[in-house]
């Protein structure tokens, strides 16, 4: 009999998006804008549009200005959709504020 193969991942691929905290107001909640450029297709100018995704933050580790990483993760919420996965750099003003 074949013995099925286990992925390094086993919930497979995930997406993941890098974005700036806009809001850190809710309980383990944070809301991130995704910026995203690309070529119009008919005018070939260059556009950048943003997109605001809710993600799920356990230990309330970011703040606002801070840019993270977030991964795609079963509905945990109306509109949750995403998990913290790791803050990728702090907001200097804050930290230098402190």
């Amino acid at each position: 009999m074949a013995e099925e193969q286990k992925s390094s991942t086993p919930r497979g691929n995930r997406k993941e998006r890098v974005g700036q905290v806009v809001s850190n107001k809710m309980t383990k909640t944070i809301v991130v804008r995704v910026e995203r450029r690309f070529s119009h297709p008919q005018f070939k100018k260059i556009v950048t549009a943003y997109k605001k995704f809710y993600a799920h933050d356990e230990k309330a580790e970011a703040k606002v200005g801070d840019t993270v990483r977030i991964q795609e993760t079963r509905p945990l919420s109306r509109l949750k959709r995403w998990q913290l996965v790791e803050v990728v750099e702090r907001n200097a003003e804050e930290t230098a504020a402190v």
